[in-house]
């Protein structure tokens, strides 16, 4: 047994994370599209279909712009005044250069020196000040807390903390709402270090108790998969995968506990299959990066089969992929 215990976010707390955030993050299109097939090609002749919940068309092209904004809105202005702080691969430090932005207060990010330049420049195009910092989670996470230790600032957490996950949550919210009368069942939800898939389980498992909910993570960075067979959060030597979102060497105590009680499963992908996956869904017309596009890798690569009752869901979690090697992988 597990020796970590944690309060989970409620469906109520997502709910008023939703109210918290209003119009500040968009409401993104929840499209049907064509059961993947092997390959990396649209089936357009099956009559089966998925919904692609397209957070990649998010504010700063990610579903973090909901997590940062909530966590950032719940601060005293003191707080937000001494300016905010965090450690991100990219798409998170996007969401806390937004949210500093919509504020209107200073914001340092470190992120890896290995980072893509569109999340960099993007962040810096949002006047956050960016430093480059080793290639793994815990270096810049080491990092950020020197500077907060010399210089002070409030750290914004990447996932590890109930008003990031209520707000990542958000995203569930808005899939039942477009989804109407029809119920979801199966909802899959990409693994980084665990905040979106978090959410999106206290959600749906709060509205939908029998809904099964499908954590998606790189074989080359299971962290999640890792911990759950453990017990515990585990840490891993190394991380090697083409999705630059979902490389965190270590799952947070509070993640790794809602994917413990709430989540049915956790499945790995291939990074061909994520590689097949960003190409099925350009053939669509949707730009997505690798993390984005592990949902859909899943069901491509087969780890995952669509739901026999109810609708299956996949969350495109974010769009920011280099153009070149977009170009690439297309080519």
């Amino acid at each position: 047994m597990s020796e970590v215990t944690a309060t989970l976010v409620s469906l109520s707390d997502v709910r008023a994370a939703r109210e918290r955030i209003g119009d500040a993050v968009r409401t993104t299109p929840l499209v049907s599209a064509p059961l993947p097939r092997a390959g990396g090609r649209p089936a357009t002749d099956s009559p089966d279909a998925i919904w692609l919940k397209c957070e990649n068309l998010q504010r700063v092209s990610a579903f973090k712009a909901r997590g940062a904004y909530n966590f950032v809105s719940r601060l005293t202005q003191k707080e937000r005044e001494a300016g905010l702080l965090t450690y991100s691969s990219g798409n998170h430090a996007q969401a806390v250069a937004f949210a500093a932005r919509e504020f209107g207060v200073p914001a340092r990010i470190v992120m890896p020196t290995d980072a893509p330049e569109v999340k960099r420049s993007a962040t810096v195009a949002l006047g956050a000040v960016v430093e480059l910092v080793g290639t793994t989670s815990d270096a810049r996470k080491q990092r950020a807390e020197e500077i907060q230790a010399q210089e002070g600032g409030t750290m914004v957490p990447p996932f590890d903390h109930p008003d990031i996950i209520a707000g990542q949550g958000t995203v569930a919210l808005e899939v039942l709402d477009q989804l109407g009368s029809k119920k979801p069942g199966l909802v899959l939800a990409p693994i980084g270090g665990g905040g979106q898939l978090s959410g999106v389980a206290a959600a749906i498992r709060g509205a939908h108790p029998d809904a099964e909910i499908v954590g998606v993570e790189p074989s080359g960075a299971a962290s999640m998969s890792r911990s759950l067979e453990q017990g515990s959060p585990v840490t891993l030597d190394r991380v090697s995968t083409v999705a630059d979102g979902l490389k965190p060497v270590r799952p947070g105590d509070l993640t790794f506990a809602h994917c413990r009680d709430l989540v049915d499963r956790v499945v790995v992908v291939e990074d061909e299959w994520i590689r097949d996956a960003v190409r099925w869904l350009f053939a669509l017309r949707l730009v997505v990066e690798p993390s984005g596009a592990a949902t859909v890798a899943a069901l491509l690569g087969g780890a995952v089969e669509p739901a026999r009752e109810g609708e299956t869901v996949a969350i495109l979690s974010g769009g920011n992929i280099e153009p070149a090697l977009l170009a690439e992988w297309l080519a």
